[in-house]
């Protein structure tokens, strides 16, 4: 058996790790997983073949068949050794770790970190939603000794994830982004919700570590009562970071700092639900010595290209396009932020919201009347968990992505505005191809 400090020195000699022959860089280290439906056992000869250097595997029948091979390297566990191995790196390094959780906007928020934080420093940060228990140690497995910061997105849908995520990358510094109606199903309700989020306070508290706040959300404020070592930031003039929304005429969203420095940032952002995002980075940015300008410089230039707040036009035609994920607290803010600033002629498209359990039916029809709610839209309601909902509102209900797409090809608007959202199993993204 190949314990951690062995697995590390073999993990020196190329620095590269992958879990998939799909996408295999050549001198790595082949982890081969085992899932309900997969064992990467089976393909750890074919990644020897292909270009790895060494393959973990912890089959013993495959260590059985090809075990005087040395190049096969033998452990208990190779999820266990991948995760072992990624908490050795990051121990090895003297780097800072910031941990990013939260119901809604973890991935947007960690983008305007890392483009705040990169201006000076050697940063990286997990490469889109890599956050579970397999992508966190693959992100710590990139770190270099150039790297100054690693920021690492952590999500869960069952309380225990999380904290196993911290017990992983050990981070120095950290954030919930809010707590809201998400993976109600695994948690167990919203107390399930704030409980499991929590356990990011909970590492912090007991490591001494950091943490960075939303001071105008009144439940993360509780959950860290009697903990001071925080950075806050908000509208709130209790906040170390004070800013404002500033109304505009324009769909984007512009963001005035007021203190401790003053500041106006346009954003090629909408929603105003991505005050509390923008805020944060300035707030990361600020406090490890990032100039105002350059952090400025760093939020504005970012453009969303992640179906998550962009704006899409087409002519005469502004497309929003969310649809990267939804849940009751991301629908209410879109529509929210979509009858504050648009205008003309609207059509809003909504894509079912999975893994709320016993709450879905109720949840899912209130998103639908809050939608019919919206004066003169038209609406589209699209999936099976839409459709009782939708007959009592009296809307449009399609069974697919598919049948959505083509009705609106038949019915293309030209003028006004459209928002899409869903959930990612939803495939609201399929909707852009009638335009």
């Amino acid at each position: 058996m190949v314990n951690t400090e062995q697995l590390y020195k073999y993990f020196l000699e190329s620095q590269l790790v992958s879990t998939d022959t799909r996408n295999l860089p050549l001198e790595c280290i082949f982890f081969a997983l085992k899932g309900p439906s997969y064992n990467g056992n089976l393909f750890a000869m074919q990644a020897l073949e292909n270009g790895a250097s060494y393959a973990v595997v912890d089959d013993p029948d495959i260590y059985r068949e090809f075990g005087d091979d040395p190049r096969l390297l033998r452990v208990e566990n190779v999820l266990k050794s991948l995760q072992d191995l990624a908490t050795y790196r990051r121990q090895v390094l003297d780097i800072h770790v910031l941990a990013i959780t939260g119901s809604n906007g973890k991935t947007t928020t960690k983008e305007l970190c890392y483009a705040v934080l990169n201006k000076d420093f050697e940063t990286i940060a997990t490469i889109g939603n890599l956050n579970n228990h397999i992508g966190v140690p693959l992100t710590l497995l990139r770190l270099s000794d150039e790297h100054d910061f690693a920021i690492v997105e952590m999500g869960a849908n069952h309380q225990k994830e999380i904290s196993a995520l911290c017990q992983i990358a050990q981070p120095d510094y950290g954030l919930i982004t809010n707590i809201g109606k998400a993976h109600l199903e695994g948690f167990g309700g919203i107390e399930g919700v704030k409980k499991g989020k929590g356990e990011m306070y909970d590492y912090l508290r007991s490591t001494g570590g950091l943490i960075f706040v939303h001071l105008d959300n009144t439940i993360l404020r509780e959950q860290l009562r009697g903990y001071d070592s925080i950075v806050t930031y908000g509208e709130s003039t209790q906040a170390q970071y004070r800013g404002r929304i500033v109304p505009s005429l324009t769909t984007n969203l512009e963001v005035e700092i007021t203190h401790p420095f003053e500041l106006n940032i346009k954003t090629k952002f909408t929603g105003d639900y991505n005050f509390q995002n923008i805020m944060c980075a300035v707030a990361i940015g600020s406090h490890f010595g990032v100039d105002p300008f350059d952090i400025k410089e760093a939020i504005e230039n970012y453009i969303p290209d992640n179906q998550r707040s962009q704006i899409i036009k087409k002519d005469q035609l502004t497309i929003v396009q969310d649809a990267y994920n939804a849940n009751p607290s991301s629908m209410k803010a879109a529509l929210d932020n979509f009858k504050k600033h648009f205008s003309g002629s609207k059509i809003v498209a909504l894509g079912e919201m999975l893994e709320l359990g016993n709450e879905s039916a109720d949840e899912h029809l209130k998103v639908a009347e809050e939608a019919a709610a919206l004066s003169e839209a038209t609406l589209l309601l699209v999936g099976k968990l839409f459709e009782a909902p939708s007959k009592k509102i009296k809307s449009l209900h399609f069974e697919s992505s598919q049948q959505c797409m083509e009705w609106l090809k038949e019915n293309k608007p030209t003028t006004g505005s459209i928002l899409i959202k869903g959930s990612r199993g939803s495939q609201m993204e399929k909707l852009l191809e009638a335009f």
